[in-house]
């Protein structure tokens, strides 16, 4: 599955698949450009252009006419999910670019990236910077759906003086519809698959000083061990504070890039009953086990109860805490259907 390599307000990795992750709470805002960043080669040269992540398909195309001005080329950063990847009902299509795309021209881009699917879909682009644009059904994918973005962005202007240099591919499918659905005050959480009650386990979230996001939340991404650390998501850094913490824990699922995760605690290995967390959502060690196990990027996990309202949209892939209208107040071209392929 895709890996979300952010770094804001994240904390350090210890023996895991995740870079630059944190744990719980803090103040650090969603970016972004913080939703993955894979490493891009240098833009002084089209032929040194990104791969938009490591599994991007890009293809350059020198045959084409150009009609614009010699310039920098407008390159990717990264596109989610990977190629060839399976994931969530709840997962957008994100794309980062490596640089501002002006607001005249993000209407161009749009149609640019053509997207195709199994089954026809009615979703919309979001501009949440003039760096991130994600792709997201009105409502969440049929399960099965086969999708495909075709970016054809050779000679398609960012506004700001840099054209396209390449074309880029990515298949992905829809699996199983699993959701996950958290009471706070109830201290309980549900999942769900094709609406059927698969498991329902105790847990603790939030405090009232650091309580856990509410809203809908697709999976970002999930590590079997992460280190987290208070002075990562800026609670504190003196250890001598009572909420200073530093300690590897296992089963970690990452909700949101800010640092929320659904995990295990050595502080709280019998939940169901406290409020103790710094915001994660805390399950017993044999349940943290089977729900890592369990989802997959892209599930969508809600929680309810909380009073420190819904994550940001962009805080990770919280893109369905947006309602519809305010989803298209932000997109270049509006509401589509997908083509069928």
């Amino acid at each position: 599955m895709g890996r979300i390599r952010g770094s804001l307000g994240m904390a350090l990795l210890a023996g895991a698949v995740l870079v630059g992750t944190s744990a719980c709470g803090g103040s650090a805002s969603a970016n972004a450009s913080g939703v993955k960043a894979t490493p891009q080669a240098s833009s002084s040269s089209p032929a040194a252009a990104s791969s938009a992540g490591a599994s991007a398909s890009a293809s350059a195309t020198p045959s084409a006419v150009a009609t614009h001005p010699t310039g920098p080329p407008m390159l990717l950063n990264t596109i989610e999910p990977e190629d060839g990847s399976t994931v969530g009902v709840a997962m957008p299509i994100s794309v980062v670019f490596s640089n501002p795309v002006a607001s005249s021209a993000r209407a161009g881009v749009e149609q640019a990236m053509k997207i195709t699917t199994s089954v026809a879909v009615t979703g919309a682009w979001h501009w949440f910077s003039s760096t991130r644009v994600d792709w997201r059904p009105e409502n969440y994918w049929p399960s099965g759906t086969k999708v495909t973005l075709s970016a054809d962005l050779t000679n398609v202007a960012d506004g700001n003086g840099r054209y396209g240099v390449h074309s880029y591919t990515h298949s992905f499918t829809i699996g199983a519809d699993v959701e996950t659905k958290v009471s706070a005050p109830g201290h309980s959480m549900s999942v769900y698959r094709n609406g059927t009650l698969v498991r329902t386990m105790p847990i603790d979230a939030g405090s009232p000083t650091f309580p856990s996001w509410d809203g809908t939340m697709a999976i970002i991404d999930k590590a079997p061990e992460v280190r987290m650390t208070s002075c990562s998501v800026q609670i504190t850094c003196d250890p001598s504070n009572p909420n200073f913490y530093d300690i590897t824990l296992p089963w970690d699922v990452q909700l949101t890039t800010s640092g929320t995760y659904v995990h295990y605690s050595t502080g709280d290995p019998v939940p169901g009953h406290s409020v103790g967390s710094h915001g994660c959502v805390h399950l017993s060690l044999s349940n943290a086990e089977w729900f890592y196990n369990y989802v997959e990027q892209g599930d969508p996990v809600t929680i309810t109860g909380s009073p420190r309202g819904l994550a940001a949209g962009d805080n990770g892939y919280a893109d369905f805490n947006l309602s519809w209208s305010q989803w298209l107040s932000a997109s270049g071209t509006g509401s589509m259907t997908t083509t069928v392929s």
